[in-house]
């Protein structure tokens, strides 16, 4: 007999509301607005962190992942749990979805099946080429490396040819662990920002603008970028949702990341699929369209 519906998958920094904590804050109230839409529809919920010790996990029949955001850097600990888990019950989104997306990697089989997305080149791991040398291959004067697995700009640089040679370092030391990327530094995600589209069930909801300081190139709240309400044009829909159609499986929940790249044309960013920020502050009823295709799952 299972005693839970869902289980709402968080980071343990997260359970507890700390006050004057604004990230923690807006992952409790996050939380909330989607714990509360599927307690309306009738359904048994709880909200636990990822690395709960004393959970039972196969007492609930589902686990919809959220705000487990510390897990880039607890990699290792996290996929073994996920091993375990997708044994005992079912996953929001899918173990095989969650560990394809976690790799940017992914961005490649997108583009394969016709998502547009900035031009990136993919450093694998144990590289011997120097940061010149493979800016030089690709002819990127002005461009930003980052990991294929990471979260909240983690080791995401942004670098010149003036710069290149005070980087070398930190490439050499990632690049001996874990695949890395390098793009052309995209000019309109600082004059224009980035449109973060939110899809439930296939379906677009809403969508948000974050724009980067001034000064800075990183449009996260976590480095003092700001958050606008937006209202795309039919055809960012369809890039929107197409962007999902074009996964093996339709996510229950997706956040499409996206914008004007140096040609003009939109393009994908990140699809995130793990454990967005979603915004239902911004747009609550998304939360309802969510906790609906839940239902419609639990269902079947």
């Amino acid at each position: 007999m299972k005693l839970f519906d869902v289980v709402i998958l968080t980071d343990k920094n997260y359970l507890n509301l700390t006050e004057g904590d604004k990230l923690i804050q807006n992952a409790i109230q996050e939380d909330n607005y989607v714990k509360i839409a599927l307690e309306n529809l009738g359904l048994k919920v709880i909200r636990l962190s990822w690395d709960n010790p004393n959970f039972d996990w196969s007492s609930t029949k589902t686990i919809l992942f959220r705000t487990t955001w510390d897990y880039a850097v607890r990699f290792p600990e996290f996929s073994n749990w996920l091993n375990k888990v997708s044994k005992l019950t079912k996953l929001l989104n899918s173990e095989e979805i969650i560990r394809w997306n976690i790799d940017k990697h992914y961005l490649l089989d997108l583009q394969k099946n016709g998502v547009h997305i900035c031009e990136s080149y993919f450093v694998e791991k144990e590289e011997t080429r120097t940061l010149k040398e493979l800016a030089g291959l690709h002819k990127l004067s002005n461009f930003v490396l980052k990991p294929c697995i990471s979260g909240g700009a983690r080791h995401t640089y942004k670098i010149s040819s003036a710069t290149i040679e005070e980087h070398e370092a930190v490439f050499s030391e990632l690049i001996a662990n874990e695949a890395m990327i390098l793009q052309p530094f995209q000019y309109n995600i600082v004059s224009k920002g980035e449109i973060s589209f939110m899809v439930m069930n296939g379906k677009f909801t809403h969508a948000i603008l974050k724009i980067a300081k001034e000064g800075d190139f990183r449009v996260q709240d976590d480095f003092g970028g700001s958050v606008h309400d937006y209202t795309p044009t039919q055809s960012e829909i369809d890039f929107a949702e197409n962007t999902v159609k074009a996964c093996d499986e339709i996510p229950i929940y997706a956040r499409v990341d996206a914008f004007i790249d140096n040609n003009g044309k939109l393009a994908l960013a990140e699809l995130e699929l793990i454990e967005p920020e979603l915004w239902f502050r911004n747009h609550p009823k998304a939360a309802n369209e969510l906790a609906k295709g839940i239902q419609q799952l639990i269902n079947q």
